[in-house]
């Protein structure tokens, strides 16, 4: 499979942009653990062009993350392409563009899945940022905006007919948000049209090496990407690549595995962002690691609201000695966050 130039093993595994959730110190332990593409948070256009710190502190990525993807949206054209030059002075391996994000403050204004009701605009922003930039521009976006307007395989074939590299496409509506089963059949029918030839990723409800395999087997895609899932438990990609490779399923992560991740992301956390704000933004983190333990309200407690790194450690250390013996074998967080 090839992005571009960017060569990538078959059946790829794909970690999926999610705002609050994929900032650097995410992405590197997903790496860690085998994502084969990672993406930044989405960064809104309007916030790169009048140079918002938080916007631009988003484009901030390094060499172990590669290949790695910035991922920018909005709702007109020459912001959108100028974003894009912006993105690209970042130096990513790829430019994304959200056309599926479903919250009403995005959608509402007629940017990220709002844009499925504007096919035309929706081709000719696309058009222009693939000529405005030299790296490969790829496109993340819905089955349509409802269950009466599933446009995806028009749009598919207009998107590559302007040039993008590769389409990862979530299999629910706009108004479904993230309701329901995901319905791959239209991602499966994009992929088997005979006129496309660029790499087709299939998103939504990929919670296991079991369903990866699945989607791989029944639909053809070319990769995979993951969510919600990821929240609380990186190591899914250890699981899917284990899975495909030999058709087993790993166990869960010990208790003691688990603190010894944690910690590493908070480390990481802390490298990237400072003490206070590395400690503060683990917080969404750190109890997930943790789901299903029994009698873990007092020690959760702890974790969201120490803010000391030296005694955040020493909380998740006690973790190991008052539960490394616990059986969390069926234990697995729930999807808490959105992808995009």
């Amino acid at each position: 499979m090839k992005i571009g130039n960017i060569e990538l093993p078959d059946k790829a595994v794909f970690l999926a942009p999610m705002e609050d959730v994929t900032d650097p110190s995410f992405r590197y332990i997903c790496k860690r653990f085998g994502a084969d593409v990672v993406y930044t948070e989405f960064i809104s256009s309007d916030g790169l062009i009048r140079d918002a710190w938080k916007s631009r502190a988003k484009l901030n990525i390094s060499d172990y993350e590669r290949p790695v993807g910035i991922q920018i949206y909005g709702n007109q054209i020459e912001p959108m392409v100028e974003a894009a030059r912006i993105a690209e002075s970042a130096d990513p391996d790829i430019i994304d563009i959200n056309f599926g994000c479903p919250m009403k403050k995005i959608a509402g204004r007629g940017a990220g899945s709002g844009m499925m009701r504007d096919v035309p605009l929706m081709v000719e922003m696309t058009r222009q940022i693939v000529e405005a930039v030299n790296k490969p521009v790829t496109v993340k976006t819905r089955l349509g905006w409802d269950d009466d307007s599933k446009n995806i395989e028009e749009i598919a074939l207009r998107l590559q007919d302007v040039g993008i590299a590769a389409l990862t496409i979530h299999g629910r509506t706009r108004c479904q948000l993230y309701r329901g089963e995901a319905d791959w059949t239209l991602i499966g029918k994009v992929k088997n049209n005979p006129l496309i030839h660029i790499p087709i990723i299939g998103n939504g409800d990929i919670d296991s090496g079991a369903r990866a395999a699945e989607m791989f087997d029944r639909y053809g895609v070319d990769a995979v990407m993951v969510g919600r899932a990821t929240y609380g438990r990186p190591w899914i990609f250890r699981e899917i690549k284990h899975y495909l490779a030999t058709g087993e399923t790993l166990p869960q992560p010990s208790v003691t595995e688990r603190v010894a991740i944690a910690e590493e992301h908070l480390d990481k956390s802390i490298e990237v962002k400072g003490e206070r704000v590395g400690v503060l933004e683990m917080r969404r983190h750190l109890s997930n690691y943790f789901k299903g333990l029994p009698n873990f309200k007092e020690t959760r407690m702890r974790l969201v609201t120490t803010a000391d790194p030296a005694e955040l450690h020493a909380v998740i250390r006690s973790i190991a000695e008052r539960w490394g013996d616990y059986d969390v074998g069926t234990c697995v967080p729930p999807s808490l966050s959105h992808d995009i």
